[in-house]
């Protein structure tokens, strides 16, 4: 048995532009020099399936590395920094065990599946605003699809949302280890924190009556009878337009780019929600969006490998399912695929994706109907990326297309 410091390990360049562009070359040729483990800029990166599950399960031994982050940012002392170590991500323990159950009842598939009606008539609103134009920015105009669903649940008017856009999308900029990104965060985390203060406190004055009740005043209520403590509830209103905002986008955009290329499977999508749902889970397999940061609570050992207490380790399960050791024709888009290895694109464990079938609900939704009337997109322009540590994604996806009429009524 080694000690992961004793590893002639390859390094692994997420944090290079080129990277971010392309990491496949790199990925394969640090998967032919160590099968699972790479060092990276601010620790160890894991790079195979089998041994991210595998890892990721391991709550007893892991915990978010975002104090690590906050040291790499020099942003102690800061509004984005103490966001980070106090935020729903970096709690553990019974304390996110607590906060957790306050939210868990409101994102069930359950729930998810209730919102649906809303999710397509939010999407025929924008796409009634936007198809007209018969070309746009496929990344711009799905940036406002999940966080106007996300404003309706919580019970904030959908018009704050381009006010608060540029904050939203420096604030999905978080956990990309890039100090040049600070400014803009504590400004993002400035302007989020005192919007969602003057929220509560609008709400105080109006509350919703027995029965009409949206997630913003189950929050309330639960800080007012102790649940929550005042700064807990500003925190996760913070998080849940966050999470709205940038995740399913970035998603959604990269969906959109896999299937310009695959005109048959983009049709098909159009006349059948169903099978949206299996090109929605094989997007998530193909390419996703996320990498997960984790500190080491105590020893492991793995595969003969001792990764000591302390140690920072990068899940980047954005690549995970293009892991050809794991995933027979892993680059090949197949929805029809038997799914024998589930995609890693929300984690594991206890921090599994909260908002998971949320997310899942609205895209297949939103897939369907973007189908039906943006017909034949092409794209317009070039894209570039975002960092690969954290929220990766492309920035900007230009498309022209055929303007089309819905297929179906909306609910």
């Amino acid at each position: 048995m080694q000690t992961i410091t004793e590893l002639a390990l390859p390094y692994l360049p997420m944090e290079e532009a080129s990277f971010a562009e392309n990491p496949w070359p790199g990925l394969e040729a640090a998967r032919r020099q160590h099968p699972w483990l790479s060092r990276c800029a601010f620790g160890y990166a894991v790079h195979q399936y089998d041994a991210m599950r595998d890892l990721l399960y391991l709550d007893r031994s892991l915990t978010g590395a975002y104090e690590d982050v906050v040291d790499a940012m020099e942003a102690h002392g800061t509004p984005w920094g103490r966001f980070q170590l106090e935020s729903l991500l970096a709690s553990s323990g019974e304390s996110h065990k607590r906060i957790r159950a306050v939210l868990a009842p409101a994102f069930t598939p359950q729930q998810a599946n209730r919102h649906r009606p809303l999710m397509r008539k939010v999407i025929s609103d924008l796409l009634d605003e936007w198809v007209p134009k018969g070309a746009f920015d496929f990344e711009e105009f799905a940036s406002y699809f999940p966080i106007t669903v996300m404003c309706s649940l919580i019970g904030a008017p959908p018009e704050v949302i381009p006010r608060l856009r540029s904050s939203l999308e420096a604030f999905g900029l978080s956990m990309s280890m890039d100090r040049a990104f600070l400014p803009n965060l504590v400004e993002a985390t400035e302007t989020l924190d005192a919007f969602v203060q003057d929220l509560v406190a609008e709400r105080r004055g109006n509350r919703r009556a027995k029965g009409k009740e949206d997630l913003l005043e189950i929050l309330v209520s639960t800080q007012e009878s102790g649940g929550l403590s005042e700064r807990e509830l500003y925190d996760l209103l913070i998080f849940l337009f966050v999470a709205g905002y940038d995740t399913s986008k970035n998603a959604l955009t990269l969906m959109m780019d896999a299937l310009i290329d695959r005109p048959d499977i983009y049709r098909r999508c159009a006349e059948d929600i169903d099978y949206c749902r299996k090109v929605v889970e094989e997007s998530f397999r193909f390419l996703t969006t996320a990498t997960i940061p984790r500190r080491v609570t105590r020893d492991i050992t793995y595969r003969d490998v001792l990764i000591p207490e302390g140690t920072v380790i990068f899940f980047p399960v954005s690549i995970a399912g293009r892991d050809a050791t794991a995933i027979e024709e892993a680059d090949s888009f197949d929805p029809d695929r038997e799914q024998s290895k589930k995609h890693l694109a929300f984690g594991m464990g206890v921090h599994i994706c909260l908002g998971q079938f949320i997310a899942r609900a609205q895209i297949e939704e939103g897939l369907h109907l973007i189908a039906q009337r943006i017909r034949n997109p092409k794209r317009a322009g070039p894209s570039s990326w975002r960092p690969f540590f954290g929220v990766w994604g492309l920035k900007g996806l230009p498309i022209e297309f055929d303007p089309a009429p819905a297929l179906e009524t909306v609910d």
